[in-house]
Formats: C-alpha cells, structure tokens, sequence
C-alpha cells in the first residue's frame, strides 16, 4: 500500500459492544489506526496510554483514533480493563487476512503470555478521503513514532499544505 492509494477495508467490534467500519469514518481531517501487539506487550499499555494523554490534542485536530489487534474479545477487553486506556476506541479480532492486507508484520507467539499469531505495531495516518497519508509499520514492538511528534507532524502537514510522500 502506498500513500494516496485507497487502504484496505477494516471492520472491528469494539470492546464497549459496538462495531467499527473505516467506510463509515468521517473525520474532520484524518483517521489514524493504531495496530498493536495485543495484552501480553508491556510496550504496547505504555503506547496507549501515551495516546490516551493525547487524545483530546488529535481531536482538536480533527483526527478520528483507533486502537486495533488480533486479541480475542476476552484479551482484548481485559487490557481496556487494566490499561488506563478507557477514551479510546479499542477494536479486536482483527484476522490474519486484514493484517496482511495492511502490510502488518506476523509473529508466533514465544511463552505462555502470547497469543498463537499476533501483529506487530504499525501506525496509518489517512486522509479524509480514505487514502493513505502516511504509515509507521514496526517488525517488533520497540521504537514507535511518539504520539507528540506525531501531533506536531500533523500540525506541519496542515500549516504547510504538505503532501503524502513515498508514492513513487
């Protein structure tokens, strides 16, 4: 998937027992698609929990949030338990097949803690339009875009009128 192709259709169920679709979102400016690894990545709580600080400066800009995994319903609702995550919409079930067509990275679960298969993290910025702007896809849970220069980006992005980059 490149940036200003249309991404790939995505439907979650949400852990406050609603449904989420990418075609029926229409953000002010963006929606951005937060994948993580799922309960068993400490990384990831801390991930989330920085984005939930932030959420109400991506709002203000007029950008639509969501945090998805593989992770069964019962995980899934668990780490909205756990984490100090409840303002953000937390989708889960994702399947094999919408991780690939996301370009989302693959692993076997290592230990008792991991789930069988799970994605690795990736972070999608689209446009209003439903293309891609811009994506951040991980092989393993360290070093993610922090939520802070992510907002500044998108400050530039607006101010400047910048275009998407990495077409060609």
């Amino acid at each position: 998937m490149k940036p200003q192709e249309k991404v790939p259709s995505l439907h979650v169920d949400l852990i406050n027992d609603t449904k989420w679709s990418m075609e029926k979102q229409d953000p002010d400016k963006y929606t951005m698609i937060i994948f993580y690894r799922g309960l068993h990545c400490p990384i990831c709580k801390k991930q989330l929990e920085s984005l939930k600080d932030n959420m109400n400066e991506f709002i203000d800009r007029g950008v639509n949030v969501i945090a998805v995994s593989m992770d069964s319903e019962k995980r899934a609702k668990q780490a909205g338990e756990e984490w100090d995550i409840e303002s953000i919409p937390v989708g889960f079930e994702m399947t094999e097949k919408q991780a690939r067509e996301w370009g989302l990275y693959l692993s076997k679960g290592i230990g008792d803690t991991e789930p069988d298969l799970f994605s690795e993290p990736g972070l999608f910025l689209i446009k209003k339009d439903g293309t891609l702007y811009s994506s951040s896809v991980q092989t393993m849970p360290f070093a993610r875009p922090a939520f802070e220069d992510v907002l500044k980006a998108i400050d530039f992005i607006e101010d400047k009128s910048y275009p998407a980059r990495g077409e060609a």
